[in-house]
């Protein structure tokens, strides 16, 4: 398979990338980034571009499976309509310019409590955008929505203190449900899904990712 990633600087793609190419069943993996990472790997195919016209890369994203890792926080990205034009316009982009080129499936990296009902914008946008993606009919569409993520050097204080306290609360049999996920687990559970799920839309829930292989 010939794998392309969006999100692929961030904590999740990261691994993600790493998982895709020490993965054989991927021949090539694409990544679409503002800047040069340095990232050096004989699959690997590192394509620069300008995300504000992402229709100008209309002929570079070919291949079999795109992997949408995009996401940011209000905070960084100054507003709410900069947040929407990363977490929702580049995803969907990608995702008609992909399946017009004949991409036949989507992972979608997507978060607990999405939903396009939702009084909050992140969970909101979220949701829409699952929405939108399922209305190309892609043959395989995998939506993960992980809870808290454990990201390696994290400086959101926040996330810092409620990974801790679900860590303490697990540590004595409670919400387990929601016990932190490290992007790395994440990631590994991102890179097998399009070889192990069927065609058709599968969900992958907070509960379920751990046990997911």
């Amino acid at each position: 398979m010939k794998a392309l990633v969006i999100g692929a600087t961030g904590s999740t793609g990261q691994f993600l990338v790493d998982e895709l190419l020490k993965n054989s069943d991927y021949s090539t993996v694409t990544i679409f980034v503002r800047r040069a990472t340095g990232k050096k790997h004989p699959k690997l195919i590192e394509q620069i571009i300008d995300f504000s016209n992402i229709e100008n890369y209309k002929n570079l994203i070919v291949g079999d499976v795109i992997f949408s890792c995009l996401g940011t926080t209000l905070k960084t990205a100054g507003s709410k309509e900069n947040q929407k034009k990363i977490d929702f316009d580049i995803p969907v982009a990608f995702a008609r310019l992909g399946k017009e080129n004949g991409v036949s499936s989507f992972v979608l990296l997507s978060a607990y409590g999405a939903s396009a009902k939702s009084k909050v914008f992140y969970s909101q946008i979220k949701g829409e955008l699952e929405e939108k993606i399922a209305e190309f009919n892609f043959d395989q569409y995998i939506i993960f929505k992980p809870g808290l993520l454990l990201r390696a050097g994290t400086d959101r204080f926040g996330e810092k203190i409620m990974g801790h306290i679900l860590q303490l609360f697990n540590s004595i049999g409670l919400m387990k449900k929601f016990k932190p996920l490290p992007t790395s687990v994440l990631a590994e559970k991102l890179a097998i899904a399009p070889k192990i799920l069927p065609k058709g839309s599968t969900i992958i829930e907070l509960d379920e990712i751990f046990s997911f292989d």
